[in-house]
């Protein structure tokens, strides 16, 4: 028999781990360009990678989960993530540092979707605000890795620091190896799962909804030291503290939602973040510094919402199948953060940064539209 608080509390050193995954080639960029001789486009190249290694791993752990379990699933993950890390520190070949950068990345969406299956899985009710206190530990780990390497600056080199970093994956893998996790959904159901099932209209609806919300972060967190320096609002380390602050509303608003707003409507709480967004996009827009940075403060309490509650409304709908349901939407939604940011590139070479906010609010206009859709949608399962 699995213990509730044992398994969330593992989900969230998998979702720290997630978070501390995503910034770590961000934190290493100039080291790894300086170590491999590599101008913007090797690099670019090499960074490319990890995306398709996390698209690599969401697309793989939600049918083998609800297959045969999620145990053995996170603990391989974990090591995948140790060798990724210890790859990136120790890699003297680019052959071998590419392979650590995919590798990593497969670890990374496999325990992304897992964690968030997980949490929904154990949820009876509340799906949402559990969740949302799941993506508190992404934001502690995307904060947290700039600060440890920050602070490790100058004493020690910053390839032992992701070295050490990498066998926490290590401790983390062993919390898994001796906790028990809910059973498998199919295993003793071989025909209970049919694909046709990922066609239901409101899936497809969230899918795409999570398109959006996924690659209008990216392009917040590609493209605004850019916009806002470009616009002379802010120097450029003015503008990446302000980015930090950005995460630091996104967590903060994750924090309310799983606590102070527990009881608040899903809904409510969803139209609340698409108006933050809205808010924040347009003072960045309009403001000067402290404006500016206001709006990358709502703006990341705008984003906060969007994968916790529509992963809710999925864990909810189809727990039969949620790890495989999880898979899907993950999938969709990293293709749109791939295709729209770098669609959002050509753009901006085409055309001028000012039109990171163009992209935005055009985003915003579609997820609210499909909001209304998967609304209506969910209305008629509840008749």
């Amino acid at each position: 028999m699995y213990s509730k608080t044992l398994v969330f509390t593992g989900s969230c050193l998998g979702m720290l781990l997630f978070g501390v995954s995503l910034i770590t080639l961000g934190s290493m960029a100039t080291e790894l360009q300086a170590k491999f001789s590599l101008d913007a486009l090797g690099a670019g190249t090499i960074f490319s990678l990890l995306p398709f290694g996390i698209l690599a791993g969401s697309f793989i752990f939600g049918p083998v989960g609800d297959r045969w379990g999620y145990k053995a699933l996170l603990i391989l993950a974990c090591f995948g993530m140790f060798l990724g890390f210890q790859g990136i520190a120790f890699a003297n070949e680019l052959l071998f540092l590419q392979v650590s950068i995919f590798i990593f990345g497969v670890g990374g969406g496999v325990i992304n979707g897992t964690t968030n299956a997980l949490v929904a899985d154990i949820s009876k009710e509340k799906h949402g605000a559990n969740l949302s206190l799941l993506g508190v530990f992404f934001g502690l780990g995307a904060l947290g890795m700039p600060l440890v390497l920050g602070a490790a600056a100058g004493i020690v080199s910053s390839f032992y620091v992701i070295a050490s970093v990498g066998v926490f994956t290590l401790v983390v893998a062993g919390y898994y190896a001796l906790i028990a996790f809910p059973p498998a959904k199919l295993r003793d159901a071989p025909d209970a799962f049919e694909w046709k099932q990922l066609a239901s209209p409101l899936l497809i609806v969230i899918a795409f909804f999570l398109f959006c919300q996924s690659s209008l972060e990216a392009i917040i967190n590609n493209w605004t030291t850019t916009y806002v320096t470009s616009r002379g609002v802010m120097s450029e380390a003015n503008a990446l503290y302000a980015l930090s602050l950005h995460i630091v509303g996104m967590v903060v608003m994750r924090l309310l939602m799983g606590s102070l707003f527990r009881n608040v409507s899903q809904v409510v709480l969803m139209w609340t973040c698409l108006l933050l967004l809205f808010v924040g996009v347009l003072l960045m827009q309009v403001g000067g510094a402290n404006i500016a940075t206001l709006g990358l403060v709502l703006s990341g309490a705008g984003v906060a919402g969007g994968f916790p509650i529509m992963l809710g409304f999925v864990g909810e709908r189809y727990a039969a199948f949620s790890g495989t349901a999880f898979s899907f939407v993950f999938v969709v939604a990293l293709i749109g953060n791939m295709l729209i940011n770098y669609l959002t590139g050509v753009i901006i070479q085409t055309h001028g940064v000012e039109h990171l906010v163009t992209v935005s609010y055009v985003e915003i206009a579609v997820m609210a539209a499909l909001f209304v859709i998967i609304i209506r949608n969910l209305k008629v399962g509840e008749q």
